[in-house]
């Protein structure tokens, strides 16, 4: 196998997962390459990846400087650094500047989010449909492959659904997908990726697939308590998220949710920065005639989520709830993660929810270095085979166990159990 080399665009949390872990199979990655327009935060990456030792072998690991919304740019550091894959762990604002600039060079693309544009938020679902999916002919016409939302979730979660129909049910009635931290930063208020996604993920209206049509909620406004493995009685809200806008166009299920853990503590926070009109995008004119836009203002006094690594304890649970019909009788799966924030930083000096999604966009490297996931199309994850990415994220540091009424086991396990029952277009 041709080593590929890789070229990942952004320096934060996610983005340092990712080199790190596509450092350690840089057998079959080859050289590692950071852009951001932050370079000393690139830079950082770098070093960090050599003082834990994290390559595989001996082998370049390289920092840069680069506008990624400058398509030009961008299309010319891909040719110059040689890399075949490009990991977009940047903002999701530069998905469409940086597909683009793959489109161009030929090389391979992946992100962890849909795209956003700043100047809107919340679109109409299914968002896909808003931005990247007008650029399938020109993937296909290309040759090239692009994976959509391979982080956690949006992501695995996705792999979880796709897997759960064809390996566990007849009849797939409702998927619940669970996200929840269990840990601890110790800081009074932070969010543990960039604040300015995050809020605007929770600002605006609550978009979810019910009854096989789109169902508008406000935020908060439905609460469910989840009894989880290894973390124990979860309080989430219903939320509108990225997997919700592609497993509703590309599964065949009527009811499809997403639940997002939240204390008191950030809703409270949230609630009064929301009504303060602290949350905008938008900007608003000082009394001496300069303009700032507040979430920025926000973004800037909190926390980086990068700052909360070394001290998180805790565990995170993430899974599907996954409920129809098998042989004729009701039944209810878990199919799900647990992740160690203390060990995230032990291995790779991040945190949990970082690691859960930068750990899943280096295993897509592999597989489409490999050649099980280069199709040389766009595609979302549900739309490719599940079990080479578990099998993968088992080796990775994110194994996958299942819960039903026979027990709570490893996947492999239940699989041995599951013949693959069908796939569908």
């Amino acid at each position: 196998m041709t080593r590929k080399n890789v070229l990942i665009v952004g320096a934060g949390g996610v983005a340092h997962v990712v080199a790190h872990k596509c450092a350690q199979h840089n057998a079959q990655l080859g050289e590692i390459h950071i852009a951001s327009r932050t370079p000393a935060k690139c830079q950082a990456i770098v070093e960090s990846v050599l003082a834990r030792r994290s390559l595989q072998r001996p082998g370049v690991v390289q920092a840069h400087a680069l506008d990624a919304l400058d398509v030009q740019a961008t299309a010319a550091l891909i040719r110059a650094t040689g890399a075949r894959i490009v990991i977009q762990a940047g903002t999701s604002f530069l998905n469409m500047s940086v597909l683009s600039a793959c489109i161009a060079a030929g090389a391979a693309y992946i992100d962890t989010a849909i795209h956003e544009d700043p100047a809107r938020i919340c679109e109409q679902p299914p968002w896909y449909a808003n931005y990247e999916w007008k650029r399938r002919g020109e993937c296909a016409a290309a040759g090239i492959t692009a994976v959509l939302g391979i982080g956690f979730d949006p992501g695995v979660v996705n792999a979880y659904a796709r897997l759960a129909q064809d390996r566990f049910f007849d009849r797939v009635d409702s998927i619940d997908i669970i996200d929840t931290n269990a840990g601890s930063h110790g800081r009074w208020f932070a969010t543990n990726f960039d604040p300015e996604i995050n809020f605007r993920e929770f600002t605006g209206t609550v978009w979810s697939w019910q009854n096989r049509q789109w169902t508008a909620n406000r935020m908060f406004e439905r609460r469910q308590d989840w009894e989880l493995p290894a973390v124990g009685t979860q309080t989430t809200y219903l939320t509108g998220h990225d997997e919700l806008h592609s497993l509703s166009a590309l599964l065949d299920v009527p009811t499809i949710r997403f639940w997002m853990g939240f204390s008191d503590h950030y809703i409270n926070v949230f609630t009064v920065l929301h009504k303060l009109g602290l949350l905008s995008a938008q900007p608003v004119r000082l009394p001496d005639g300069r303009e700032v836009v507040p979430l920025h203002v926000v973004k800037a006094v909190l926390p980086d989520p990068a700052s909360l690594a070394p001290t998180y304890q805790g565990l995170t649970c993430i899974g599907d709830m996954v409920r129809g019909v098998k042989d004729g009788r009701p039944r209810e799966v878990f199919i799900y993660n647990v992740c160690d924030h203390a060990e995230s930083w032990r291995e790779v000096g991040s945190q949990a929810i970082s690691y859960t999604a930068g750990v899943p966009a280096a295993a897509a490297a592999l597989l489409i270095a490999r050649g099980t996931w280069d199709l040389r199309r766009m595609v979302n994850v549900e739309e490719l085979p599940p079990e080479p990415l578990l099998a993968l994220l088992d080796e990775m540091g994110l194994p996958t166990r299942l819960r039903d009424a026979q027990g709570d086991r490893p996947l492999a396990e239940a699989l041995d159990a599951a013949p693959l029952q069908r796939r569908f277009a």
